[in-house]
């Protein structure tokens, strides 16, 4: 079991997770209680992770992180090493091919509120930041608890992208997908085995946690 690997596959989960939630609940939020011209293509950007192959999504990072784009070059003369093929090109590369998981559920959870609900709470007083936390928030929780389990388990299991961006480097950009990758490659079929049966139980138990505290939610709703 190559438990260097599972700790990296955690640490990106859950860096992942703590960046995109806030700021595709602020995405999804906005998507969901406004029109405007180029909504569509706007949703249409956000879902194209959902779509493209993982090889073509992960060449265009690639090439959008590489030491010779000026976002390249620019994370080199701030940081003085490349972008690509490190954690942090996995956290970036990551924050783009998950943001259609985290934003998809709370749009929906969102749209889903009824309009009467948040007017009632302007005409009561209700600013709209109180009006979020007061009313949709709670309202919309079992959508954010979906996007929260959906992003975390899916940087769990995410195999092109990283590869393309951050290759397989141990214990830098080597998670548990490519570690069982480089097993099965290597002949180890119990190794490979093992942790993909880790990986299973995990991702599962994760959905499994998160739509138990959804129902809980939405009983106490009910």
């Amino acid at each position: 079991m190559d438990w260097e690997a599972f700790k990296l596959s955690l640490l990106l989960a859950a860096c992942t997770a703590g960046l995109l939630m806030p700021m595709g609940l602020i995405l999804a939020r906005w998507l969901a209680f406004h029109r405007f011209p180029g909504r569509g293509v706007l949703e249409a950007l956000v879902m194209a992770p959902l779509v493209l192959p993982p090889t073509v999504l992960g060449f265009y990072l690639l090439s959008a992180m590489g030491g010779n784009s000026s976002l390249g070059k620019l994370w080199i003369a701030i940081f003085g090493h490349p972008l690509a093929f490190s954690f942090e090109g996995l956290v970036v590369a990551s924050l783009i091919f998950n943001l259609p998981f985290a934003v998809q559920p709370m749009q929906r959870a969102f749209e889903a509120l009824p309009p009467d609900v948040r007017e009632a709470a302007w005409v009561s007083g209700l600013s709209p930041w109180r009006t979020f936390w007061r009313i949709e928030a709670p309202l919309a929780w079992p959508g954010l608890l979906s996007a929260l389990a959906l992003t975390f388990t899916h940087t769990m299991g995410e195999f092109g992208v990283v590869l393309m961006v951050g290759g397989s480097i141990p214990g830098e950009t080597r998670t548990l997908a490519l570690a069982i990758y480089d097993r099965v490659q290597a002949f180890d079929t119990d190794g490979a085995q093992l942790m993909s049966a880790i990986l299973l139980v995990f991702s599962v138990g994760a959905i499994l946690i998160a739509n138990g505290l959804t129902a809980r939610v939405g009983r106490s709703h009910g």
